[in-house]
This record gives structure tokens, sequence and C-alpha cells, in this order.
């Protein structure tokens, strides 16, 4: 029998009670106690241990059991002297026991004291170990334990009625303790030894009890087992309770400190200092080595193997587009997640919170994300590698910053690139290779292994496994389908695969269904988890099961790589920052080191003023630029559709009529377009004229392309005020009616106008002649030119003209056919074959030259004519009607140029300044647009520094504060 209080009762004792509770300690069988040993081997069916149980249980009985004797009477006969004698022996005896008993007294207290002491010590080491749920609690909840209620935090608690229901049935307890004692008493039961006649018989027996006792024992240790693994569930319920109650405290305990508690500013949370640290990275392009070897959380697997549902499991909410089969993935995506009181999402760049705790913002957050993905997607590809950077803060969300990949496809189907296959693979290998990156290997665990992917090309980056995690998904359908489910235990346990792991993980992320919750999703994972027979059989420990515990693994991890190499990272930075800023010294010593921002509003500034420049221009540079360049733009159509058909009429009615026939069309039709033509090219020349001077006043030649370009989008968004067009003509139509030169100097003006013009084209059709002709005798001889055949039959046809209009100076400017034929027989007969097309092209450049010399010399005559044009006198010699038609024409030339300048200066040169204004502005958003224009190794050079020195002072932030946090 097992005596109370004993050591072999208490180490028993000790032993099934903590199987019963689900506490796992693993203690070596050698280190037990031998009782605690003899135990085992009954309960384990261990039928040939090392020592009999019985022995070693009989042996510790005998000695635990020897009781003090009593003193032995008297033998009959010896006397009462004797008898006398002995009795006084014993009451001095009796008495000195009386006399120690106080002694005995502060013994036992004192060694009631030490065993109690012990066996607390005892039930302390059987408790589990709660140190690592301390990251629940934040750190400044102590701070607020004296504003926290604590009446509403104990009616939070669990009542011990409820705690009573899960702790183990004491009732069961204590049938195992009967069937144990029963067990040991027959054991060491002191029965006589059996003599020689019944050792066949009790041997016989003893061989059907032992089988019978076997299959009951092995039935009693079933039982045990699933007793111990309901009581285990049990546990693990009564913890998740206690977790999610602890949550919604923490959530109140946040959201107090939000509304300002402490009155005190908020600072940034630890893995934000990180996230921003790793966002700057991404968008600095890595010079002299440097590269961004700083931790994250890499997610990468096969297509369709459920990546993006353990991301949301991990973050706990459905933030990702879905899609059947369709890759949905198609731009990295760096989720930073934080602890917060409200279950919220947000983007880098944008300012708008979607509450994940709401379907409507669930799905435009899911929308949006495929938006920005389809954006950062160049035209004729399918992914990008431009990053996509979201932050989600919610309660109890583990602390790490995670980066999904799409997944990797071993075939290109049909709308895909076709290197989208290599693409992916660049993608991820850029990831990876990072050798303080953690990679989260997803692999789909209800197909083939052998079908995997990711596995090799995880096994290239990290052959030794030293920083990945494998997770093997679609553990449900994978128990279903597979017709050996220790294939599973062989994966999870890294012997089916050659890559290596630091752990491995099995999951379950719902049914399939897009409309599932993440609630119910869990739900889902921890009833199928709890019935399977993969952790029922011991193929999966319950540490290895559950994205819960996939998170706190990964997080540990996370937090881990980043502590032991981020200060390395800084030092990294030190140095890169310092040989920037050497090069910088010793290239560009007297210059600030502005960015590319800071270069573009200098730049700026710099073109405003120039713009602003325009309204200075003196009116009278405005006029005569506008006056010379439009009569330059309309000269050709005035001489040649104008005036030359008008004087060849030789009649002045018929001129006079002609004038103002072709006046009315050229002013109804052409003119005032041309007038609007020639004012914006008018103001453009001149935009660019002050440009070009300020850019001659030591200003920086890094701004040309930019200036260039603002200059030219401005000019191209402007647009003419179409209502002036309509003003315009009116004007420009009254004034070409105006006959009536009011004094002699306008006359002399007009004369002098048309001398110019007529000298002009004299001189063009002058040398249209020559270059027919080809050169005279006198620069054949002096520059050894020759004429070709050509210019030789058009020299001879020449002489034939002139020689006909030196007879026949009055003649028009047509050749009737007759002329034409006799001159093209006058040409045979000096051996000259000529067409009669080429007669008449020289025919209308010779006569054109003989009537200009003819105006030339009218013109001249007029110079008098003014008093017989005041009295309307009639000569035909001094009838200069050719001059009040180029008086007619000056005059809008001036009055045109007038009110173009009134336009420019009172309305045109302000839009264009409101234009080139929202051209800069626009430049200034587009910062590709920037990085075009603004070029150089300085500019380079100065963006490099000031990226690398926002990382260094963020990552100095962050070693900061994280070692406050230790």
């Amino acid at each position: 029998m097992l005596r109370v209080g004993s050591k072999a009762a208490c180490m028993a004792c000790r032993n099934l009670v903590s199987t019963n509770m689900g506490v796992r300690f693993r203690v070596p069988l050698q280190k037990l106690h031998p009782l605690s040993r003899a135990i085992h081997h009954r309960y384990s069916g261990n039928t040939n241990p090392q020592r009999p149980p019985h022995r070693t249980a009989a042996r510790y009985f005998t000695s635990m059991s020897r009781l003090p004797m009593r003193p032995p009477k008297p033998p009959p006969g010896s006397g009462g002297r004797n008898y006398q004698q002995q009795r006084g022996f014993w009451v001095a005896r009796l008495a000195a026991r009386l006399l120690k008993l106080r002694y005995i007294l502060l013994g036992s207290a004192v060694g009631g004291g030490y065993t109690a002491k012990k066996t607390y010590e005892e039930w302390k080491d059987m408790l589990p170990d709660f140190s690592e749920y301390n990251w629940v609690i934040p750190d400044f909840v102590w701070e607020l334990s004296e504003q926290i209620d604590l009446d509403k935090l104990a009616k939070a608690l669990p009542e011990i009625e409820e705690i009573a229901k899960l702790l183990p049935d004491m009732d069961k307890i204590g049938e195992n303790f009967t069937f144990l004692k029963s067990l040991l008493s027959s054991e060491t039961s002191g029965d006589p030894p059996l003599n020689a006649t019944d050792a066949s018989a009790a041997a016989a027996q003893d061989a059907s009890d032992k089988q019978y006792k076997k299959s009951s024992d092995k039935e009693k240790v079933d039982q045990l087992q699933e007793e111990l693994l309901r009581t285990q569930l049990k546990y693990q319920r009564m913890l998740e309770r206690l977790e999610k109650e602890n949550k919604e405290l923490r959530k109140v305990v946040l959201q107090k400190d939000d509304k300002g508690i402490h009155q005190r500013k908020v600072k940034k949370s630890l893995i934000d200092l990180y996230s921003e640290v790793l966002d700057i990275l991404s968008d600095y392009d890595a010079n002299y080595n440097t590269q961004d070897h700083l931790p994250r959380v890499v997610v990468v697997g096969d297509q369709s193997a459920g990546k993006t549902s353990v991301l949301e499991m991990i973050a706990q909410a459905r933030i990702f587009p879905r899609g059947s089969g369709e890759m949905m993935t198609r731009s990295p995506v760096k989720v930073t997640l934080s602890e917060g009181p409200h279950h919220v999402a947000l983007f880098k760049d944008s300012g708008r919170e979607f509450d994940l705790t709401k379907e409507e913002d669930l799905a435009a957050l899911r929308h949006e994300i495929e938006l920005r993905m389809r954006k950062s997607v160049k035209e004729g590809q399918t992914v990008s590698s431009e990053t996509i950077s979201l932050s989600v803060k919610g309660p109890g969300i583990q602390r790490m910053v995670l980066v999904d990949l799409p997944g990797v496809i071993s075939t290109v189907t049909a709308g895909m690139a076709s290197d989208t296959k290599e693409t992916i693979f660049s993608i991820s290998k850029a990831y990876m290779q990072n050798p303080n990156a953690i990679i989260l290997c997803i692999q789909d665990g209800s197909v083939d292994a052998e079908r995997s992917i990711v596995t090799d090309l995880v096994s290239q980056m990290d052959p030794h496994g030293k920083r990945t995690i494998f997770v093997l998904t679609k553990v449900d359908l994978a128990e279903k389908n597979l017709a050996s489910p220790s294939r599973i235990q062989q994966i999870v346990e890294g012997k089916l695969f050659p890559m290596k792991a630091l752990g491995y993980f099995a999951v379950v992320t719902g049914k399939g269904s897009s409309g599932e919750s993440i609630d119910s999703i869990k739900d889902y994972e921890e009833d199928f988890f709890q019935n399977s027979r993969l952790l029922r059989d011991g193929m999966l420990k319950a540490h290895q099961v559950t994205t819960k515990n996939l998170s706190l693994a990964v997080s540990d991890c996370f937090w881990k790589m980043v502590r032991e190499s981020v200060e390395q990272q800084a030092d990294v930075f030190k140095a890169s920052r310092f040989n920037l800023e050497t090069e910088w010294k010793n290239n560009y010593p007297r210059l600030r080191e502005l960015d590319r921002n800071e270069l573009f509003e200098k730049a700026k500034n710099e073109i405003l003023d120039e713009v602003i420049s325009l309204s200075q221009v003196t009116p009278q540079h405005w006029e005569s630029i506008l006056q010379r360049k439009l009569w330059e733009r309309v000269s050709t159509h005035v001489i040649e559709n104008i005036y030359l058909p008008a004087a060849q009429t030789m009649d002045s009615g018929t001129f006079n009529t002609t004038i103002d026939i072709k006046l009315k069309q050229w002013t109804d039709k052409q003119l005032p377009h041309k007038a609007l033509e020639v004012a914006w090219e008018t103001l453009q020349e001149e935009f660019a004229r002050f440009m070009a001077e300020y850019k001659g006043k030591d200003q920086d030649d890094i701004f040309d392309k930019l200036k260039e370009a603002v200059k030219d989008e401005s000019i191209k968004r402007h647009k003419w005020n179409e209502r002036a067009m309509d003003s315009l003509r009116v004007i420009q139509h009254n004034a070409l009616e105006d006959r009536s030169i009011t004094d002699k100097p306008q006359w002399d003006a007009a004369i002098q106008f048309m001398e110019e013009t007529l000298q002009s084209r004299l001189k063009d059709t002058e040398s249209v002649i020559r270059d027919m002709v080809g050169p005279d005798w006198k620069q054949r001889w002096l520059n050894w030119k020759n004429r070709t055949p050509e210019q030789h039959i058009r020299n001879e046809t020449k002489n034939e003209l002139e020689r006909l209009l030196k007879l026949h100076e009055d003649h028009t400017a047509y050749l009737a056919n007759d002329e034409v034929t006799t001159v093209r027989k006058n040409l045979e007969g000096r051996g000259v074959e000529v067409d009669p097309v080429l007669i008449k092209d020289t025919w209308h450049q010779l006569y054109r030259r003989h009537f200009l010399q003819k105006a030339l010399s009218h013109c001249n005559l007029c110079r008098r004519g003014f008093y017989y044009y005041q009295r309307h006198f009639v000569d035909s010699e001094l009838e200069c009607n050719d001059v009040v038609l180029f008086w007619r024409i000056q005059r809008m030339l001036v009055i045109t140029a007038n009110t173009l300048r009134q336009q420019l200066t009172n309305t045109e040169v302000r839009r264009l300044e409101k234009n080139v204004k929202e051209v800069l502005d626009d430049f200034g958003e587009d910062m590709e647009k920037k990085t075009q224009l603004i070029t150089g190794r300085r500019v380079q050079l100065a963006e490099d520094l000031k990226k690398v020195r926002e990382i260094q002072e963020k990552l100095e932030a962050f070693i900061e504060a994280l070692h406050k946090e230790k």
C-alpha cells in the first residue's frame, strides 16, 4: 500500500496530475523517482523494464512502513523489585520525554514550514510559463493602473465556476489513483511463497492475468491520452478567451491614450519608424555598393498557393483582391503591421483611413489596391517591380513588415507577356537575396509536392535554411485527398523536400470561399485541428499548427533579425554618407547641396521672373515688331494676288474696282488669321528672347532642359481669344476702305513704302532670272564657271523675248500663241530646240522685271503728284492709284499692329503667365518629369546625399527606440 505523505506517492501523484493538466514537462526517465519510473513502465506497456517495478516499490514500501515498537511486558516470575525498578526507569524516561516536548514542537514547526515551502515550490513549478504572454500588456498600462476602473476589469474576468469547468475532472483522477493503488497492492502484497506443486498452476494463472491486464492497461492508456487531448483543448480555449479579453482591454487602454490621457505628444511606434526607413530605401537608387539589407518578411509561393490568404490571416482582414485561378498580385505589396486601438489600413501616399471592420471600406480598399497594381504595370507587361506600401493597424496584431510578391508560375498563359515568368523570378530573387530577409515559403498542401517550383527557388537563395519558414496551406484538403497522411508529417518535418527551414507550420485558411470572414476562418481552422487525426496521432505538434502560432513565430524571428542586423546597416550608410560628402566637397565646393526639388523651385522662380518681364516691353517695340512681321507674312500675297493683277489692267477704274474686291476677300478670309498668327509667334519669340537673356546672366545651365520644356508646354496650352478675330476683322476692313491721304508726309511715306517693296521684289526677280540663265560672261571668265545646256537654252530664249519687249513696251502680261510660235521658230533657226512651256515661264519672269522697273519709274513721278491727288485732277501720267493702294496697306498694318499690341499687353501676356504657372505646378507634382528635365551628376549626388542622411537619421532614431524597448 502507498503511504499517505510518502515520497513515492507524492511523485506518482505529481506525474499523473501533470499529465492530466496538459502541462508539457519533458523530464528524462532516468531522473524520475524509481516508483514514478515503475508507474511509467506499467502504463507505457513496457513488460521488460531494467528493474521490475514491483520489487522497487516493495523495497520502498517496506522501508517506509516500519513503526516504533511498544515496550515489552515483564516476564512472569521476575519479582516485584525488579518490576518496580523497571517502572521507575520508565517514569524517568517519560519525564525526560516530556521535557523534550518543547524541542519536538519547535522542530515540528520548523519542519512543517520547510515542508510547506517545498510543496509550494513543487506546485509552482507545475504551473505553465506565462512569461511569453507579457508582450500583450503595453508598457504604459502600468502607468494607467490608477486610472483603470478595477471593478470593470474584475467583471470582465471569467467567474470561478467557469474556470472550474476548464480544470481536469478530479473524480476521474481519483479513479486513476484507485487503479494505481490496486495495481501496486496486488504486486507488493505479502503473500507467502508458492510451493513447487502449485508453481505450474500459478504460472498459467499469471499468464492469463497478464494478458487481461495488458489489454485493460492499453484501454486505460488510450483513455488517458484522449483525456489529455481534451484537457489541452480546454486549456487552449481558456487562453484564447483570456487573450481576447486582454485584447479588448488593450484596445480600451489605447483609445484612452489616443484621446490624450497623459496630455503628452504621442510618438511614432517602433514598427512605423522602421517602415519609414524601408519606404525611403525603396525609392533610393543605391550607389557605392550600398544595398538595402534591412530585414523584412518576404512572402513567396506558387500561384494560388494561398500566400495572400496567409497574409490576410496575419493582418486579420480580407484586404487583398482575389480571383479564381488568375493572377491577382501583379506587383510587390509591402504591408506594415502594427498595433493600434482601431483596425484600419492606409496607404503611404494617402491620408484616407479604411475601416477594416466595415465591409464597404474593405471593398474600397481591395479596389484601390487592384487599381494601383494595374497602374504600376507598364504597357505590354503583366507584372511590375514597383512596390505598393500599405499600413495595417489593429488590436493584437503582431508587429512586422511583410512583402507579398507575385506568385511563381511554371508556364506563361494567354494574355500574359512573354517574359512574365522571368520577371517574377527576378523580382523574387531581388527580395530574397537580401541576407537579412526572412523568407516565408508558402506551399499548397492540396497538390503534389513534386509540382512545387518555389521550393527549388528558395533552396537556391537560402541553401542552409537559416532564414526560411515553411508553411503548408490547405491541410484540410491534403488530409482528405492524400492516401497516406504520413506524407504531411514528412513535409512538416523537412524530410520530403531538399529545402531546409527554421520551422515548419501547417495552416488552414478557410474553405475556399471569397465571402468568408476572418473569424469564421479561425473557427474553421480551430475545429479542423481539434478533430484532425494529424494532431491526435502525433503527426503534427501543437505549436506547428494554426496561423496564430505562425504569426507569433514570424514576428519573433523578424525582430530577432532586426536586432542583429540594424546597427550594422546603420554603419554602412554612415560610411556611404562620408563618401558622398567627400565627393561633393571636392567637385562642387562653392555650391549648396540642392536636391532635385529645391533646384526645381529655384528654376520656377527664374521662369516666373522672365514671364513677368514680358509686361515691361514698350508699346513701340511691340508695334514695330508686329508691323514688320505682318508685312513679311502678307507682302507676297499683296503683290502677287492684288497689286500685279490690278496694275496690269492699264485702266484706273478697273484698277480701283479690282483692288477693292480683292482687298475685301482678303480681309474676310485670310488677313485676321495671318495677323493673329504673327502676334502669337511674336509673343513666343519675345518670351524665348527673355529666357535667353537670363541664361546669359550667370544663370545655371542645369535648368535649360526644364525651361525649354516649360516654354513649349505653355505655348502648346495657350489658345488665342477667338472673339479677338472678329473685332480685328472689322478694324482691318475699315482701315482698308479709307482712301483719303490727309497730308504730304503720309503721301511721301506711302511712296517710300512702295519703292522699298518694289525694289525688294525686283531684286528677287533678277535673282531668279540669273539662276535660270546661269553665269554671265564676266563670271565665266573670272570664276571659271560654265552654263548648263538648259541654262544655255533659257539664255537664248531670254534674249529673244527681250527683243520682243523692246519692240512692244506696253505689252500685256501674257504671250499670244502666235508670239510663242514666232519665238520658237526664231530659236530653231539658230539651232536651239525649245519647249513652249519654257518660253512662257521665261516670259513671266522677264515681264515681271519689266513691270517692276516701270512701276518704280512711275513711283518717282508720283512724288510730285500729291497736289493733283488733293484737287482730284485727272492726269494720265500723274494718276497715282498704286500709291494710294500702298498707303491703304501701310495704314492697315499700323492699325493692326496697334490692336494686336493692346491685346498682347492687356490679355495674352497675362494668360501666358497663367499657363506657365500651371505648367510649373504640374511639373512640380510629376517626379518622373522632374527627373527627366533636371539631370546631371551634381543633381544625382545631391539627391543621394539627402536620401542617405535621411536614412541614417531614421535608422538612428529607430535604434534608439529599439534600445529603449529592450
